[in-house]
């Protein structure tokens, strides 16, 4: 556990850059100095794990993963993803499910019906104690998420506390209003004793099943004050991770009930850019937000409901620009997300409600995510929060260009991208620094070239969603 006292880049760095060749023309200069510059201090107080520095999450869809659907069969799964540099887990809910009004031939997973037990279809307790204990010694952490707004029709306390639940005019209760959700029931947080059930229930996973957080469902549905009080009592029994899915992107959850949340304007446009020339730029904002003290975004191309209503990342990136994303989601700030099956194909959509196996064999993108992974985990100024370094964008003459720097501790991490279908060619405002590349690709896939020095000229003209990622020390 720390409280972190780390340093963060404000928002009026006034940036004064070290280099040692240019890519602004073909002939290069070089300039010899001691040092990077690194990021203004700015002092903070807040709890957090150590572990999620360099955490990169997964999310599993365990009912979808495997044709068995179970904790044990995806147990399976536990070295190759591993072998991947995974190192967090988020197990979609893995409650029991709740039968009544429920959607489907098997329901939803976030109709819960008893937040102590587990779904039967996927195991018992015991096999995901199992699984939980087997992942921290493999080094993974575990998080759950968490459906903190509402409950199924059948869940306990609909007959034994009804007052836990908000009603309408009728006095009948409810569903979440403004919603299609009629296969749960809203709970009401101005009762004082359900605020103390679900902290029971939370902490009942933290205590007995080891679990390291939660990424909470529709986090804005529930009062703040809840989740603060919620997350001061968790982190007495072990100081833990947790991000919200919050559609509203209110910064006051971040003040210290959440580390994290959604970010959902870098993905539209990432989305936008990836379909629309000139647009590059229309990323950097949500690429470097300003928040709360400690609190950084969740970044991400795929999620389960992105994938089962908005279709697959195929459809919505294109193939041929997935290499050059994955690198925008790794190398912003903030803590990356892959999506069951990313690994696999993009051409994958999974049903809610009904069993719809991944067909994993040809693992499509698994050497990319390996790499980006890798590069992740590896070099301070990528880490999350304010264990990394904060971006400093290199200004081009194109608009399809997105080139920017992260620092420290004396190392930085420089980011290239072509974001078009186009062969582009570039002058920068400034000099990119030289340095070792650790990744680089374009529309047809990876380049070997790792550990190579980058030649400068060669970024003055770049392929389609052609992309690097280079490490410079000093």
């Amino acid at each position: 556990m720390k409280k972190i006292f780390k340093s963060l880049t404000a928002c009026t760095l006034a940036i004064s850059m070290c280099f040692s060749m240019t890519a602004c023309q073909s002939s290069s200069t070089s300039k010899k100095v001691d040092t990077f510059k690194e990021d203004e201090v700015v002092s903070g107080d807040r709890l957090q794990a150590d572990w999620a520095d360099t955490a990169i999450i997964y999310e599993v869809n365990v009912r979808q993963y495997t044709p068995e659907g179970t904790f044990n069969a995806f147990s399976e799964h536990l070295e190759r993803l591993k072998d991947m540099g995974v190192n967090t887990l988020w197990f979609m809910p893995i409650y029991s499910i709740s039968q009544v009004n429920k959607k489907g031939t098997l329901g939803s997973y976030y109709s819960i019906s008893d937040y102590k037990n587990v779904n039967s279809e996927f195991g018992t307790m015991e096999d995901f104690k199992s699984l939980v204990d087997k992942a921290h010694e493999m080094g993974f952490h575990v998080i759950l998420d968490w459906v903190g707004n509402h409950t199924g029709w059948d869940h306990v306390w609909i007959n034994e506390h009804p007052e836990y639940y908000l009603k309408d005019e009728t006095g009948e209760i409810t569903s979440p209003l403004g919603t299609d959700w009629v296969d749960v029931a809203q709970l009401d947080y101005t009762n004082d004793d359900l605020r103390k059930a679900m902290i029971d229930a939370m902490s009942f996973w933290i205590k007995d099943i080891d679990v390291d957080g939660f990424r909470c469902d529709y986090a804005q549905g529930v009062a703040i004050d809840f989740w603060e009080d919620a997350r001061k009592e968790l982190d007495n029994i072990k100081p833990i991770y947790m991000v919200a899915e919050d559609g509203t992107n209110s910064l006051s959850l971040m003040n210290s009930a959440f580390d994290s949340d959604y970010n959902f304007e870098l993905y539209d446009a990432i989305k936008f850019t990836a379909k629309m020339p000139n647009s590059a730029d229309d990323m950097k904002q949500f690429m470097n937000p300003e928040l709360p003290y400690g609190a950084y975004k969740m970044n991400f191309l795929d999620n389960h409901d992105k994938n089962t209503y908005n279709g697959t990342i195929g459809d919505r990136f294109t193939p041929e620009a997935l290499g050059a994303l994955f690198t925008v989601v790794f190398t912003s700030e903030g803590i990356p997300l892959i999506y069951s099956g990313n690994e696999e194909d993009d051409n994958i959509t999974l049903e809610f409600f009904e069993k719809d196996d991944i067909e994993f064999g040809d693992y499509k993108y698994e050497e990319l995510l390996t790499k980006l992974c890798n590069i992740k985990t590896s070099n301070e100024p990528l880490y999350n929060g304010v264990a990394g370094g904060k971006i400093r964008f290199i200004d081009t003459d194109n608009e399809n260009i997105l080139c920017f720097e992260r620092v420290k501790n004396g190392k930085k991490i420089t980011t290239i991208i072509n974001c078009s279908k186009e062969e582009q060619t570039i002058k920068y405002d400034r000099t990119v620094d030289a340095g070792n590349i650790l990744l680089h690709g374009d529309s047809t896939g990876i380049k070997e070239s790792d550990n190579e020095k980058l030649n400068p000229d060669d970024l003055n003209k770049m392929q389609p969603w052609e992309y690097y990622i280079v490490l410079s020390k000093k």
